[in-house]
């Protein structure tokens, strides 16, 4: 325990850019070592031989119920984690572990609802989704098996959150690589040399999810963690769960609504170019996980600095955190924007040997991506509010990006160019018109948000 106290105390006194490091590089690590449960999945699944660019179709087309079982584990997980720090920070210990028990309450739930509820539905929702009559097959045999892990995805992306809170960022990693390693090792033998295709590559995620939800649970039950689930905390509490879900559902938005735009871009897609833009698009959106994760971990990373500093009343350590944010994110999507300009088909190669598809990618991915070196400013911006509480600015920034802007320019700009080229513009448009307002916002929210002391020079 004295170990635990003195990562808490690195919060408020260790020098910034060296605890920015010790904090983001273990999460990064994680954000990545997470990305491959899927990417992996579908660098395995686009070669299985004469079928493979089908099949990685068919998966592609399940990506709205896996974006939307990670949507509910961030709405407990990350509504609760940012909550707890900031009690941890004002030193209320017995509330920050009340937030945990009840986040797990909420997970538990999700993971019933969200298993019964896909399970009963999955083939008329998956068509609904984008799957043509030679992809169905494929997307079925993945979500059946994926959605028998449901429980297992919960626990271990949400309750993950809760180490992360007490800047035991390499715990939090280490949660994340055990199962990915194991996901790694099964997928080849369960794909390839048993010959169970993409139901081998289902099986095999979420059995790696399911030794890292053991991982999870079992160091929050112990007594190396500096917040443990109680028996005692499980009661629901409405005060409690009210409070995770005010912070919760802006994290939950950004997630599912990835889900709805999937849907809109694979329907559209369909529509005006046909399967081999929704592999195309399938690709692109592994890329844009390869570039968004990693720097998602550098946010997450410094999330417990801000909302513990926050929570003990020392806004000028919060405001110079978010400065060093800034500058890394910007610096790490505009290279990200230089890589996917300059090499699109060498990371389409990644993913499928057709030469028909790589081609598309190659043409269309610098569209794609015309954005994303503006994004860097969003994610910043974003964390800092979800840091501070701000649950109404998170919820309305959450619905800009996706919702009020992608979802309506993905159906309007193909109809008025009359060309798919249209659903691949609007991704851009969206990133840099969000971007601008989400800095825009926080700059003339700062000083109300953090109020800088007589002597103080202000961000």
């Amino acid at each position: 325990m004295a170990q635990t106290h003195k990562n808490e105390e690195q919060l408020a006194t260790a020098p910034i850019g060296r605890l920015m490091l010790k904090l983001a590089v273990p999460t990064v690590a994680a954000q990545l070592i997470n990305m491959l449960y899927n990417i992996v999945d579908r660098i395995y699944i686009g070669h299985i031989p004469e079928v493979g660019s089908t099949a990685l179709t068919g998966v592609g087309v399940t990506f709205p119920i896996i974006t939307l079982v990670s949507a509910f584990a961030a709405f407990a997980g990350q509504g609760g984690a940012p909550l707890a720090s900031i009690q941890l920070g004002a030193g209320r210990r017995d509330e920050a572990e009340r937030i945990l028990g009840n986040s797990l309450v909420l997970l538990l739930a999700a993971s019933l609802l969200l298993t019964v509820g896909f399970s009963m539905y999955k083939e008329p929702i998956l068509y609904a989704f984008g799957a043509s009559d030679a992809t169905i097959g494929y997307a079925v045999d993945y979500i059946r098996i994926y959605l028998l892990g449901t429980i297992f995805v919960q626990l271990a992306l949400g309750l993950n959150s809760f180490i992360s809170a007490q800047g035991k960022a390499l715990v939090a990693m280490l949660s994340v690589l055990i199962g990915a390693i194991l996901n790694i090792v099964l997928d080849p033998i369960f794909i390839f040399l048993l010959d169970w295709g993409v139901q081998g590559a289902a099986l095999a995620t979420i059995l790696s999810q399911a030794v890292s939800a053991c991982w999870v649970f079992g160091f929050l039950c112990s007594r190396h963690s500096g917040l443990r689930i109680r028996r005692s905390n499980l009661r629901p509490s409405a005060r409690v769960i009210g409070r995770i879900a005010s912070l919760g559902v802006a994290p939950f938005i950004m997630q599912s609504t990835e889900s709805l735009v999937t849907v809109v871009l694979n329907t559209g897609l369909q529509t005006y170019g046909g399967d081999l833009y929704v592999g195309a698009l399938t690709i692109m959106q592994s890329v844009m996980q390869m570039i968004v994760m990693p720097v998602q971990g550098i946010t997450q990373g410094t999330q417990p600095i801000m909302s513990y500093n926050y929570g003990a009343g020392n806004y000028a350590r919060v405001r110079r955190t978010f400065q060093r944010l800034l500058t890394v994110t910007l610096t790490a999507t505009c290279s990200a924007f230089l890589a996917v300009i300059l090499f699109p088909g060498l990371l389409a190669r990644i993913f499928t040997p057709q030469e028909e598809t790589i081609q598309l990618v190659s043409q269309v991915m610098p569209l794609f991506f015309g954005g994303i070196w503006a994004f860097g400013a969003q994610m910043a911006c974003q964390i800092t509010f979800m840091s501070l509480g701000q649950a109404r600015t998170c919820l309305f920034l959450a619905l800009l990006r996706k919702v009020i802007l992608l979802v309506p320019l993905a159906l309007l700009l193909p109809r008025i160019t009359g060309s798919v080229f249209g659903i691949f513009a609007a991704e851009p448009i969206a990133d840099i018109l969000a971007s601008t307002t989400t800095l825009t916002l926080f700059l003339r929210k700062r000083k109300s948000l953090l109020p800088v002391s007589s002597g103080e020079t202000s961000v």
